[in-house]
């Protein structure tokens, strides 16, 4: 019954979409359909050709490396048996402020896949609070564990998850593994599905240089109906992404969700301490420490050390999602301006690597990290000075555009293997121009930081006449930079 009314909503919403693009384009002149016309609607989609090359190339890579160059390197996974067994695996969650149930269910999944992944198993739990350790003390109890399974807890005071993870690793570290041994990197809001050690542990020894890999994301959301489409809709998008990225074998970031390391590589004290301490010193704003991120900081260093990363679209992940406010406004925009802030942080100083280091694709996908946050507003903000020099039909006819690319981009989600749903497009569209506003506002203060489920916020102690220049010359550049935005498409308009 649950999932008849699911349907049944399903298409009323498709249906009340399809309906609003047939309105806007009956309430369009015909002038806009004329290709001999000077106006033809498409000309309002044409400041978007390098942002819809980019989406097209991440999607036709995606797909090659998901349905061609995937299932050819997983059978020689499968062939080589036994002989890509790791020495030693160690699964480490790091747990702070996550309700009972959240807790009970990840730990019970990773107990679960370290009994039956059948190798020698430790599982680390980095913990602040006591009755999270009675709560696993008791799950292990139930479980019964057999003698190659282990239990390694280590107490933190707190402080954020860089120190809880470089805890962990330091406690890794004592344990002395040795070449062939690898570490799961699991945050306490993560489930493990059925397998998931035993599909990517052997990836290791086919690519003798992939120092860290990640895995295929799905949620559970505690929140309203748009919040569990938005997230739903982005982890379709990364799963694309990272799909592309990994024919590369440049994954770009290593989810702090899921993500699993060779041990070499967490017992590095250079890698330690990028996690822990990693910084950027900027022109303007001076030296700050990264309060989140570690998943960006993990990766730069992986590339810093020489190392490649990679992608394994069937080890699945599911986490549960709680939104940081009620309202989906709020939450979306709190949830951006964390994401995008760490991926701004790491990206002039990840294209300093060098084409050498990163490839010609790598660096022109993270030099469009920083141009996309104003191609993206490019077709609304023409057709909007359109509207005003000329008339309302270029806001339409742009509105009409929006939509039916919005809903090929949701069709072609479908290829992912995750399911989408009548919000998706203009859950895209909220993306694109939220997102990009968001960017903007961030680019130009990297140094705030905050974290969503806990009021922790990065705390600098300067001299007041610091805090002043720094408040009132990003408040100056963001004014500026916008100015010359508008006014130099209205000349071209």
């Amino acid at each position: 019954m649950h999932r008849l009314k699911h349907g049944l909503l399903q298409a009323a919403g498709w249906l009340f979409y399809l309906t609003l693009l047939m309105a806007i384009a009956l309430a369009l002149p015909t002038t806009l359909f004329d290709s001999q016309s000077k106006d033809f609607i498409f000309l309002v989609g044409a400041v978007g050709i390098w942002r819809y090359s980019m989406g097209a190339t991440h999607f036709v890579r995606g797909m090659l490396f998901l349905y061609v160059v995937y299932p050819r390197l997983r059978r020689k996974v499968q062939k080589l048996g036994d002989a890509a067994a790791p020495s030693h695996v160690f699964l480490m969650v790091t747990s702070f402020r996550i309700d009972a149930l959240t807790t009970a269910q990840v730990y019970s999944s990773v107990i679960r896949e370290a009994i039956e992944c059948g190798y020698p198993t430790t599982v680390v739990c980095s913990l602040v609070e006591m009755s999270d350790e009675l709560l696993v003390k008791a799950l292990w109890a139930k479980m019964a564990p057999p003698d190659r399974v282990s239990l390694d807890f280590v107490r933190i005071a707190g402080t954020g998850k860089r120190d809880g993870l470089a805890f962990g690793f330091r406690a890794i570290s004592r344990h002395l593994p040795d070449d062939n041994a690898v570490v799961a990197v699991i945050d306490g809001d993560t489930v493990l599905a059925e397998g998931c050690v035993r599909k990517t542990v052997p990836w290791f020894k086919l690519y003798e240089n992939v120092g860290g890999l990640t895995t295929n994301e799905f949620c559970e959301v505690r929140g309203g109906y748009i919040m569990s489409e938005w997230h739903k809709l982005r982890f379709a998008q990364r799963h694309i992404n990272m799909c592309s990225m990994a024919l590369s074998k440049r994954v770009l970031t290593m989810t702090g969700r899921m993500s699993v390391f060779r041990a070499t590589v967490v017992t590095n004290p250079e890698f330690i301490a990028d996690v822990e301490s990693d910084s950027l010193e900027h022109w303007r704003l001076g030296r700050f420490k990264f309060l989140t991120g570690d998943d960006k900081s993990s990766w730069f260093s992986l590339m810093r050390l020489g190392y490649d990363t990679f992608y394994v679209p069937d080890a699945a992940i599911n986490t549960v999602e709680h939104p940081p406010e009620k309202s989906f406004l709020k939450a979306s925009r709190k949830l951006m301006y964390r994401w995008y802030g760490n991926n701004l942080r790491q990206n002039s100083r990840a294209l300093g690597l060098g084409v050498r280091r990163l490839g010609v694709f790598t660096s022109i996908v993270l030099f469009d990290q920083r141009v996309s946050m104003w191609t993206s507003l490019l077709g609304l903000t023409v057709a909007i000075i359109a509207t005003l020099k000329f008339n309302i039909a270029f806001l339409l006819g742009y509105l009409l555009w929006i939509g039916i690319t919005r809903l090929i981009l949701t069709v072609m989600l479908l290829c992912s293997g995750h399911s989408v749903g009548p919000a998706y497009p203009v859950i895209l569209y909220y993306n694109q121009i939220v997102g990009a506003l968001m960017k903007i506002y961030v680019f130009f203060r990297l140094d705030k930081q905050s974290w969503t489920r806990q009021p922790t916020v990065l705390k600098r102690d300067l001299a007041s006449f610091q805090q002043w220049f720094n408040t009132w010359s990003s408040r100056t550049m963001t004014f500026s930079a916008a100015s010359i935005f508008v006014a130099v498409l209205f000349v071209i308009v």
